[in-house]
């Protein structure tokens, strides 16, 4: 696979692609002196047919569907690639303004499906609902977040079951499946049942558990899970146990019962957080080995985070 970086109009939007492009560990063809995005698309295409790439992606400059020259512009890159698909990424925060935007795109180039971004709010959905039927195209991808993790594929029905509130488990099970480390898992089974669960492995839950998602998107995907503005753990705490688990040795990690006054004053410094946080993150390392001790001891699966 190949990017192509053909957004020449926004500052630090080659950056950007490059950033990604290390982090996925894919290449990108750029040229940062260009002022035409076709010509950078013919040479990225013919890059793509020599040295033999089978995917080439070409990230396009973003635009309103009421500016003309950029609307010109793009059909030209669109005539230049003759891509094989042609996805519209849409703000999902605008509503039935994206509705609008896919149709006056639609008119203009083949769309072959839609992106739509910032769909991990409460109020998100009302655009998908009625994008099909009025631009013609589907929607193939659902951005929920800022990361490459946070791009899902679209289902109708797992979108219409968190619209009605009733949750979305299907993809929650699937990135269980897909990011986390079994190998770890089974680990971490068998240490419970030997009642070894430490903070070092509390400390690794946290880690996993974050490959899915933040903490409020996970809930929204439990069926009958409301909770109250601030209840569910926020990043900045899961952050602050973090540092504080990390700033302990490694002794006091498997032996947290020799954590007295005098060290906890000192993790505290060491984490910058109070006595009352490090107090506050032990209690909860409590009651987690309590409930995980309860799953362990039996012959089964942990539940969903720990298997």
């Amino acid at each position: 696979m190949l990017l192509a970086a053909l957004d020449l109009r926004r500052p630090a939007a080659i950056d950007q692609l490059e950033v990604l492009g290390k982090a996925i560990d894919v290449p990108i063809h750029l040229d940062r002196d260009a002022k035409d995005p076709v010509k950078v698309a013919e040479k990225a295409r013919a890059r793509a047919d020599r040295e033999g790439f089978d995917l080439l992606i070409a990230d396009t400059a973003g635009r309103l569907h009421v500016d003309e020259d950029l609307m010109d512009e793009v059909v030209r890159v669109h005539a230049a690639l003759e891509p094989s698909e042609t996805l519209l990424v849409l703000d999902g925060m605008t509503g039935q303004d994206a509705v609008q935007i896919a149709e006056a795109f639609t008119g203009r180039l083949k769309v072959t499906g839609f992106f739509l971004t910032k769909m991990d709010g409460d109020a998100r959905g009302g655009a998908a609902l009625s994008l099909r039927a009025v631009a013609g195209a589907p929607i193939r991808y659902l951005g929920t977040g800022e990361k490459i993790e946070a791009l899902d594929q679209f289902h109708a029905d797992r979108l219409a079951s968190r619209i009605l509130g009733m949750g979305d488990v299907l993809t929650l099970v699937e990135r269980a499946q897909e990011r986390l480390d079994h190998t770890k898992a089974e680990a971490l089974e068998k240490k419970l049942r030997k009642e070894r669960f430490t903070l070092e492995d509390f400390l690794g839950q946290l880690q996993e558990m974050k490959k899915l998602g933040s903490m409020d998107e996970l809930l929204k995907m439990l069926p009958g899970v409301k909770l109250p503005p601030g209840a569910a753990p926020s990043e900045q705490e899961l952050r602050r146990t973090e540092a504080i688990i990390q700033s302990m040795t490694r002794q006091e990690r498997n032996r947290p019962q020799i954590i007295d006054g005098s060290r906890r004053k000192r993790i505290a410094r060491g984490s910058g957080t109070t006595v009352q946080d490090v107090n506050r993150m032990l209690r909860q390392f409590e009651q987690a080995k309590e409930m995980l001790k309860r799953f362990g001891g039996k012959r089964g699966r942990l539940p969903m985070g720990m298997q």
